[in-house]
């Protein structure tokens, strides 16, 4: 029953309120903490990867580094614009990792053998809609993905704080180190870069 109460007692607090009760040695706080954060944080490592397993990997490392961390934070920024930061900074080494690369290149050619046929495809299709436009939706999901993800580390940065997160332009600058100026320009160029490649969709 005492865990019910300060369960409820925490879902009512102020990310500001919550994480000093867990500075202050209040655990249990953590759990609301992730609850509230852990979709935001699993969507950008999936846009930033493209993977399903690797964001939730990538996820669930961030929140451990956020908890090995928290009692460092002084709230100079927002607990958002921090989280923001180590998601993209867990996404970017792990981009660079050889185990990542390696990895990929293997689904690469797994994903090769399925269109050439040599293995079956299990899919449970969608019945609330049509065959044809759950595959024209689906593959028009793969084609922006594929597009985010062929742009160069920093530029898919920016589109996924900016246009994907809804990242201000401040909050932008916090998370990446970077000045106003060089953020407008990088998202500018990444933005013209994206609707070339995304420009068959429009025809």
């Amino acid at each position: 029953m005492n865990a019910e109460i300060k369960s409820s007692i925490h879902s009512t607090l102020e990310d500001s309120a919550l994480i000093k009760a867990i500075q202050e040695g209040d655990k249990g706080g953590f759990d609301e903490l992730v609850l509230r954060h852990k979709d935001k944080v699993f969507n950008l490592c999936y846009r930033f990867l493209g993977d399903h397993q690797e964001a939730n990997d990538l996820a669930q490392e961030t929140f451990i580094k956020v908890y090995g961390s928290l009692k460092k934070f002084r709230m100079e920024s927002s607990f958002s614009t921090w989280l923001y930061r180590i998601a993209v900074n867990t996404c970017k080494n792990r981009v660079k990792s050889l185990e990542y690369r390696f990895k990929k290149r293997m689904k690469r050619l797994d994903s090769q053998e399925v269109t050439n046929g040599n293995n079956p495809s299990f899919e449970i299709a969608d019945e609330s809609q049509s065959p044809l436009i759950a595959f024209e939706e689906k593959e028009r999901a793969l084609t922006i993905q594929k597009a985010i993800d062929s742009l160069p580390e920093a530029k898919k940065t920016m589109v996924l704080l900016r246009d994907i997160e809804g990242l201000s332009y401040d909050e932008i600058v916090e998370v990446t180190g970077l000045n106003l100026g060089t953020v407008k320009s990088k998202l500018a160029r990444a933005r013209s870069d994206l609707r070339k490649k995304l420009r068959p969709l429009g025809e």
